[in-house]
């Protein structure tokens, strides 16, 4: 379904991925995990288009994708759910669900989208009419995710999903994230939390200082004696 093949990019001069090859099938959970600085979210900005590869390949469904415009790549059905949520504060919830709707494959059938959202989130349902900006992180962060899902993507994309939630949050962001996977989209994950993305996902990528130097099925990523002590502390 998406397939990088040798990508930079970066950010000015200063480059941040060097030949970064990976490829997510349909229906697969797909993680990149690494420390900090390893290029992880500047892999997710460049397949959304908001950064331009300076050189290789990125295609979705045989498309080539590398230098679209962002916008050109959510109407393909590629959508990515930023870290920190970025949601907008003052709107209400139901109007940040409904900004999810903006490209124009997700315009059709807008209001069946939303009952079908709120059915996935019981909670976020409750809280419609309140602004986003009053909600909990770990609500704000179900919103994010809604959100994402209002644009009807075929591959969603997400950056940093536990990022500053308790742990029982994250427990529960990550079975929205396989009850998503269920639903028949395929999900991209990058995600600090290794221990808890590779219990969830099919297959991982290690990225480490621009560069892909691991990847194998997400259980033996987390048997692997460097995983193992570089990331899960053991």
């Amino acid at each position: 379904m998406l397939k990088l093949h040798n990508v930079r990019a970066g950010y000015g001069d200063v480059n941040v991925l060097d030949d970064v090859s990976l490829e997510v099938d349909e229906g697969e959970i797909v993680t990149i995990v690494g420390g900090n600085g390893a290029g992880k979210t500047t892999t997710l900005r460049t397949i959304s288009g908001l950064i331009e590869p300076t050189a290789g390949e990125i295609s979705f469904e045989g498309q080539p994708i590398g230098g679209l415009a962002s916008h050109q790549i959510v109407d393909l059905g590629i959508t990515l759910i930023p870290e920190a949520r970025q949601l907008f504060p003052e709107m209400t919830v139901r109007e940040n669900l409904l900004m999810g709707a903006y490209r124009k494959g997700a315009q059709a059938g807008q209001s069946a989208r939303l009952d079908d959202v709120v059915g996935m989130f019981p909670r976020i349902g409750e809280r419609l009419a309140q602004r986003a900006e009053s909600l909990s992180g770990g609500e704000q962060q179900m919103v994010a995710i809604a959100r994402g899902m209002m644009a009807r993507p075929r591959l969603l994309m997400f950056d940093e999903p536990s990022l500053g939630l308790a742990p029982i949050i994250v427990s529960q962001v990550f079975e929205v994230i396989e009850q998503i996977s269920r639903a028949g989209v395929t999900v991209l994950i990058v995600e600090q939390n290794v221990y808890q993305t590779l219990k969830t996902a099919n297959r991982g990528y290690v990225l480490d200082n621009g560069r892909v130097t691991m990847a194998d099925a997400a259980e033996r990523l987390l048997e692997n004696d460097h995983v193992r002590q570089a990331y899960l502390g053991i």
